[in-house]
């Protein structure tokens, strides 16, 4: 299957900040034990590449590894080349679109308004990443949706197990989730199980949303 059909068929991205390097790779295979098969690296971390290279190699190959917060071209070469198998970005930066459509690497641009999301397709962009969800609400999502055609749409901000059905119904193809997915203070104490059962949770009400 085509890393972007993988990526939709995920149905949640596991937004990573900030975790420990040395973590990483526990926390993947717990999220995976809790049905998360789409983990995205913030590349505005701590030697974000270094960690994507090092997970890369230790994840199931049904998962999926990537780089978020990618702000420039720059940063899209030194991820892709560490291995991220997909780039998304906060914003619209039409040449981090070139860079990874050069690479035969999806991307997908942070967009807001309909001026946006026609230049982010017109660039290329292989899905759009409405941002940040929340302030905007399932509402926004579905008013700019309508007009776009068939390019997949990712809501990420502010996205939890409480309203993931609303973004899912306005037309949302898959999420973007944080801190509503994954459990940090579990990490933090070590407790995979917890950070298991917390995707679990997430997962779930993903899978009812899109029934």
């Amino acid at each position: 299957m085509r890393t972007l059909d993988r990526l939709l068929d995920s149905g949640v991205v596991a937004v990573l900040r900030d975790i420990d390097p040395d973590d990483m790779p526990a926390v993947a295979e717990a999220l995976q034990a809790g049905g998360v098969t789409a983990l995205e690296i913030t590349a505005d971390g701590h030697d974000a590449s270094g960690t994507i290279a090092e997970l890369v190699p230790t994840v199931d190959d049904e998962v999926l590894v990537g780089a978020g917060t990618v702000m420039d071209s720059a940063t899209a070469s030194r991820v892709i080349e560490a291995g991220a198998e997909f780039v998304v970005s906060p914003h619209l930066d039409c040449e981090v679109i070139e860079t990874a459509s050069r690479r035969g690497v999806v991307v997908g641009p942070g967009v807001m308004t309909p001026t946006e999301a026609a230049d982010a397709m017109a660039a290329g962009a292989d899905l759009l990443k409405v941002f940040p969800a929340s302030t905007v609400g399932p509402s926004h999502l579905a008013a700019i949706a309508g007009p776009l055609g068939d390019v997949p749409i990712m809501p990420t901000g502010g996205i939890g197990p409480d309203n993931v059905e609303s973004f899912f119904g306005a037309g949302a193809d898959v999420v973007g989730a944080g801190s509503a997915l994954i459990d940090y203070d579990a990490i933090e104490r070590g407790d995979y199980e917890a950070v298991e059962a917390h995707a679990r949770e997430f997962v779930a009400a993903v899978e009812d949303a899109r029934e």
